[in-house]
C-alpha cells in the first residue's frame, strides 16, 4: 500500500424520507479527519441513502464505523418499507480501491471493517463480493435473499449464519461488507406492468444468461407511475451503461413497453460514458462535475473542479448549482483578487506605511477564500434537501405531515445558505475598497474588481434567499430573514460606492 493511498466506501442505509436521520448519517460520516463525503443522496421512494466517502483507507474505515452507529440506533427494520431490497440499517458497506491500493488489501480492510463492526454494535456482519469468506456469498443479491423477514427466520433456525456477530437479527437487521470494484446503479424507467420489467430484469442479468457483469431486478414505482429496471453495472469495462440500456429498451420494445429515462445513482467512472451518452440514455438529474468518480477523488465539490467542468454542469438541466453557489464562487473570486493586491503590495518598499494593512488584508482573503467554497457545495446540498423533501411519500395524514414539515426545514436550510454567503460578502467589501485604496496602484483596479465581484455576490446570494424564504409557512422566520437580507443589500450598495469613488480619485 502506498503512503497516498485512497479507497471509496459507498454505505447504503436504510433510509430516504426523515431528514433528521439522514443529516445525522451524514455527519457522522463527515466527521472523521481525512475522510471526505463526496455523495449522498437520499431516495423517499426506495427508502434508500446512498453515500460515498473518499479518503485514506483508515480514514474511512471509521468514517462508515461511525455512520453505522447513527444508524444502527435509529433505525427499525420493522417499521421499514421500500421500494428496494434491504437486510439491515446499515444495508451494505462496500470498499473500492481508487490509488496506491491493491484490490487484495480492500478485501483485508472490509474483512478487518467487517469485524470491528460486528464486535462494536452487535451486529450480524456478512462478507460478500471480493471479501467473501464462502463462495456462495459473492453475489449480494444472495446475501441478501429474503431480505430482513427472510434471513431473520433463517438465522433463528441456524440457517446462513453471518461472518461475524451475533447469530440473531435485532431491530437493526444485518450488514453486507464488501470489496469490489467501481460499481454502477444504474435504473431504466418504462411504462409499463412490474411483472413485464421483472422478465426483462431477469432476461438482462447475468444469472440468467443475460448480459455479463450485469445485476438487475424489475419493480414498481408508484410514485413515478413507472416501473424501472433497476441493474448494477459491477464491471463496466465488461458491460457499461449504454449497453444495458440498448438491451433493455430492445426487450421492452418487445414487450410493447415505453422507455421513458434512465438514471444513475451516486457515482460512476468516467470510462462507464462515452460522448452522447447522458442524451442516448435520456439521463435525468445526471450532473457530471458532481457524479463522475475521478472529478471527486481529489477532494471533490466546487473547490476540485475544472472550470470547464463546473460550466458543464452549470450550464446542464441539473437544478444543482445554481445561482447559490455562482454567487459563493463570486464571493470566492473578489476574495482572491484582494489577495491578489496585497500580495502585489507587501514587501514593497513605495508602500511600507500600509504593509500592516495589507497583510491584515491578505490574511482576511485567504481566509474567506475557501469558506466561500464549501458555502458553494453547502448551496448545492441545501437545493438536494428540498427536492428529497417534495419526494417524499405523502399517503396518509401522517406522511403528509413529516413531508411538510421536512419541505419547511429544508426551505429555511436553503435560504440561510446564501444568507451566509451575503454576510461573508459583504464583511469583505470594505477590504476591497482599501485595496482600491491603498494597495500597488498597478492594481487599483483589481481592487475594484474585486468589490464588483463581492457585489454581485450579495445581490445573487439575496435572490437566493428571496425565493426560498417564499416558502416558508413560519412568517416570523421569513421576516427574519426578509429584513436581514435587505440591511444586507443596502449596505453592500454603499460599499461598492465608496469602492468605486476609491479607484477613481486613484486614477484621477
Amino acid at each position: 500500500m502506498e503512503p497516498d493511498a485512497l479507497v471509496a466506501c459507498v454505505p447504503n442505509f436504510s433510509e430516504g424520507r426523515r431528514a433528521d436521520v439522514i443529516d445525522r448519517i451524514c455527519a457522522a460520516l463527515e466527521s472523521v479527519e481525512g475522510a471526505r463525503l463526496v455523495y449522498r443522496q437520499a431516495d423517499p421512494e426506495h427508502h434508500r441513502l446512498d453515500t460515498t466517502v473518499v479518503g485514506s483507507p483508515q480514514a474511512v474505515r471509521r468514517s462508515a464505523l461511525a455512520a453505522a452507529a447513527v444508524a444502527v440506533e435509529r433505525i427499525d427494520l420493522n417499521r421499514h418499507a421500500g421500494g428496494h431490497p434491504r437486510m439491515g440499517a446499515v444495508d451494505v458497506v462496500p470498499f473500492v480501491p481508487l490509488r496506491g491500493i491493491s484490490m487484495d488489501e480492500v478485501v483485508d480492510l472490509a474483512r478487518a471493517f467487517g469485524k470491528e463492526l460486528a464486535e462494536r454494535l452487535d451486529l450480524p456482519v456478512y462478507l460478500y463480493d471480493r471479501a467473501a469468506l464462502q463462495p456462495d456469498r459473492t453475489n449480494l443479491a444472495e446475501v441478501r435473499r429474503g431480505e430482513y423477514e427472510g434471513l431473520r427466520e433463517a438465522v433463528a433456525s441456524g440457517d446462513r449464519l453471518p461472518d461475524f456477530g451475533p447469530s440473531r437479527l435485532g431491530t437493526a437487521g444485518a450488514t453486507a461488507v464488501g470489496a469490489r470494484k467501481p460499481l454502477v446503479a444504474f435504473n431504466v424507467y418504462l411504462r409499463g406492468t412490474a411483472e413485464a420489467a421483472g422478465e426483462i430484469a431477469r432476461a438482462v442479468r447475468e444469472s440468467g444468461g443475460g448480459m455479463p457483469a450485469v445485476r438487475a431486478i424489475g419493480f414498481e414505482v408508484p410514485d413515478r407511475n413507472a416501473v424501472t429496471v433497476s441493474m448494477n453495472l459491477v464491471d463496466v469495462d465488461v458491460t457499461t451503461p449504454r449497453a444495458a440500456f440498448d438491451r433493455v429498451a430492445e426487450l421492452a420494445a418487445e414487450r410493447g413497453l415505453d422507455v421513458v429515462s434512465s438514471e444513475i445513482v451516486g457515482l460512476v467512472p468516467e470510462t462507464a460514458l462515452g460522448p452522447g451518452d447522458e442524451a442516448h440514455l435520456r439521463l435525468e438529474g445526471f450532473d457530471a462535475s458532481t457524479q463522475i468518480l475521478e472529478r471527486l477523488v481529489s477532494g471533490g465539490g466546487v473547490a476540485r473542479q475544472a472550470i470547464e467542468g463546473f460550466l458543464d454542469g452549470l450550464g446542464s438541466d441539473s437544478p444543482t448549482p445554481g445561482g447559490g453557489a455562482v454567487a459563493a464562487l463570486e464571493g470566492a473570486a473578489g476574495a482572491a483578487l484582494i489577495s491578489m493586491v496585497a500580495r502585489l503590495t507587501v514587501g514593497r518598499e513605495a508602500y511600507q506605511e500600509v504593509e500592516e494593512t495589507m497583510r491584515g488584508l491578505l490574511a482576511e482573503a485567504d481566509a474567506a477564500r475557501p469558506a466561500f467554497l464549501t458555502l458553494a457545495d453547502r448551496d448545492a446540498e441545501s437545493f438536494q434537501a428540498v427536492m428529497a423533501a417534495f419526494a417524499m411519500p405523502k399517503d396518509d395524514d401522517r406522511l403528509r405531515a413529516e413531508r411538510s414539515a421536512a419541505i419547511q426545514r429544508a426551505y429555511e436550510g436553503a435560504a440561510r445558505v446564501p444568507l451566509e454567503v451575503a454576510r461573508r460578502a459583504v464583511g469583505l467589501l470594505d477590504a476591497a475598497r482599501i485595496a482600491a485604496e491603498s494597495g500597488n496602484a498597478n492594481a487599483a483596479s483589481d481592487g475594484v474588481s474585486a468589490a464588483y465581484a463581492l457585489h454581485a455576490a450579495t445581490h445573487s446570494a439575496l435572490a437566493n434567499v428571496a425565493i426560498n424564504a417564499a416558502g416558508l409557512k413560519d412568517e416570523e422566520v421569513a421576516r427574519e430573514l426578509g429584513a436581514e437580507a435587505r440591511e444586507l443589500g443596502e449596505r453592500a450598495d454603499e460599499l461598492l460606492a465608496a469602492a468605486r469613488a476609491a479607484f477613481v480619485s486613484r486614477v484621477g
